[in-house]
């Protein structure tokens, strides 16, 4: 077996295309970003060197053939690495155990097979973030700085996060920067729109102003760290899509939410780029894309800093009208090219984003490629689009009925529901009922000749009869789910178990696929879902 995935390997890499000099890509920038956190995008399989390197490969291949030259791969999820690093452990997405050397080095790896094909490889870091959820240091592996160093923390109650106004947590982040710049052959180095923890209440005495602060001195350190050390790497940041409210649009914007103001950043000239979330449709009824975007254009005039424009490719809307967002980009002199979240996201064509693109950047004119059908209006089968679906081993687990308090839209709601590995589990049935009627209600169809459940959005849900029910309080034996979900006909990876003959999916996974927003208080001991808002990570 080991001696057939080598050879698949070796193939793989043999196919691939021919060295293409990075220097000589064009001045556009086409890029994706590539999630690790979750395993969103990379990588699905955790602990195999040979399927993770043909994994990528496979992702790399797609995003060059619809026209990307740029990734931002996240080498940085939570306080961790995907790299040889001797100031913080090896990531657990890669082995499913933080600190577990996965046997290789993943970006040594991804760089190369970037650098081969002509593209740009960004690390992608996320500099505050140390667990996504839980506040215990216990779980981190040993030797983990934060689990060594509990004064560099932010305990907001739900996670814990890097504190930005600690003047150790700045030179840790700088350190970080060094080592990869200094060891690995990257183009840039790139952060995400997390710093403080979103909401995070002010301390006695501290001030809004002091925040930001920290957070643009932060940014300085990084950026003269990248330019001393880098040979021609350059440092850039994607913020929330709003940085202030005003000009027309409002929304969740940067710098009251998270006390990071892009403008210092900008004005300073210490980012070379800055890829703002622009991720609404043209006629957004509080953040129309071009009203947002003429705000940066005009926000990077007369600077050296370059503006790309960050695009939802996970939004079906967003990607049916994505070339229209890029016709319009051209009538602003300061946008330079855009980047799509994620992955994922283009791999699954979302509105047809990823087609579009490709006949866009790659000039075809004739023989339009035809699409695999999407289904509209399903009645009594699921059509499969035809894609490679990983093989999901099947193991039994320990559910555990949990004890948190739901809300839907602020009121109390009875699920059964289960905890497995840390994460909440729900009837993808009690979530469309509890949801019926809002804006972001769905309904469920299941296949039985494909064995798939297909969800429509933005339509009532079909009662079934004995949805939230409750639960008896007692753990369960759950066993993994084989049933494929597709939401709207496009294929969703999702994480899903089998309890009594029915399905159950992890909250997050379906949050994210239907986009109304979760929330979790460790205080309260409660799960908030809310339909006035969409997903966020």
């Amino acid at each position: 077996m080991k001696k057939l995935l080598s050879f698949i390997t070796a193939s793989v890499l043999t196919l691939s295309c021919f060295s293409i000099p990075v220097a000589a890509q064009e001045k556009e920038m086409k890029a994706a970003w590539m999630a690790t956190v979750f395993s969103i995008d990379f990588p699905s399989v955790k602990g195999d060197e040979i399927l993770q390197k043909i994994e990528y490969i496979e992702k790399l291949d797609f995003l060059q053939e619809t026209g990307i030259n740029t990734v931002f791969v996240q080498v940085r999820p939570k306080g961790d690495a995907l790299y040889e690093s001797d100031i913080n452990p090896w990531s657990e997405v890669l082995t499913g155990v933080q600190g577990m050397d996965p046997g290789y080095d993943p970006l040594e790896f991804m760089i190369e097979e970037a650098h081969d094909r002509g593209m740009e490889f960004h690390a992608w870091l996320n500099p505050y973030r140390v667990t996504t959820s839980g506040t215990d240091l216990s779980v981190l592996a040993d030797g983990h700085p934060a689990k060594e160093n509990p004064d560099w923390l932010i305990d907001d109650g739900s996670k814990l996060t890097y504190d930005p106004s600690n003047d150790d947590v700045k030179e840790h982040i700088r350190d970080t920067v060094r080592e990869i710049v200094e060891n690995y052959d990257v183009d840039g180095i790139h952060f995400d729109d997390y710093f403080y923890p979103s909401g995070y209440p002010l301390r006695e005495g501290e001030t809004a102003r002091e925040r930001i602060e920290h957070v643009s001195e932060m940014i300085e350190m990084v950026y003269k760290t990248v330019h001393k050390y880098g040979k021609d790497v350059v440092f850039g940041v994607s913020p929330s899509g709003i940085c202030v409210n005003g000009e027309g649009f409002k929304g969740s914007q940067s710098v009251e939410s998270v006390y990071a103001d892009p403008r210092q950043w900008i004005e300073g000239e210490y980012i070379d780029y800055i890829i703002p979330q622009i991720y609404w449709e043209l006629e957004h009824s509080s953040a129309p894309y071009e009203a947002v975007l003429n705000w940066w254009n005009e926000a990077v005039d007369g600077t050296d800093v370059k503006l790309y424009i960050g695009e939802a490719a996970y939004k079906e809307n967003v990607g049916a009208e994505i070339i229209s967002h890029l016709e319009i980009a051209k009538f602003y002199d300061n946008v330079e090219g855009h980047a799509y979240y994620s992955t994922r996201n283009l791999i699954s064509n979302l509105g047809g984003c990823a087609d579009a693109l490709k006949e866009y950047y790659n000039g075809k004119t004739e023989e339009k490629p035809v699409a695999p059908p999407v289904i509209e209006e399903p009645e009594e089968e699921v059509a499969v689009p035809e894609i490679v679906i990983p093989t999901k081993p099947i193991r039994p687990v320990t559910a555990v009925s949990t004890n948190s308090k739901v809300l839907v839209d602020g009121v109390e709601t009875k699920f059964e529901a289960y905890n497995i590995d840390g994460y909440n589990y729900f009837k993808l049935r009690d979530i469309a009922f509890a949801l019926n009627g809002s804006e972001k209600q769905f309904d469920t169809l299941w296949d039985e000749k494909v064995k798939a459940i297909n969800v429509k959005t933005g339509v009532p849900y079909t009662v079934a009869g004995g949805e939230l029910k409750g639960g008896n309080g007692k753990n369960k034996t759950a066993v993994t789910s084989t049933a494929l979900l597709y939401v709207n006909g496009k294929y969703v990876e999702a994480e899903a178990y089998n309890i009594n003959d029915m399905n159950y999916y992890k909250l997050r996974d379906v949050a994210k696929a239907v986009d109304f927003a979760v929330v979790w208080s460790e205080a309260l001991n409660s799960v908030g879902i809310v339909s006035m808002f969409g997903y966020e990570e």
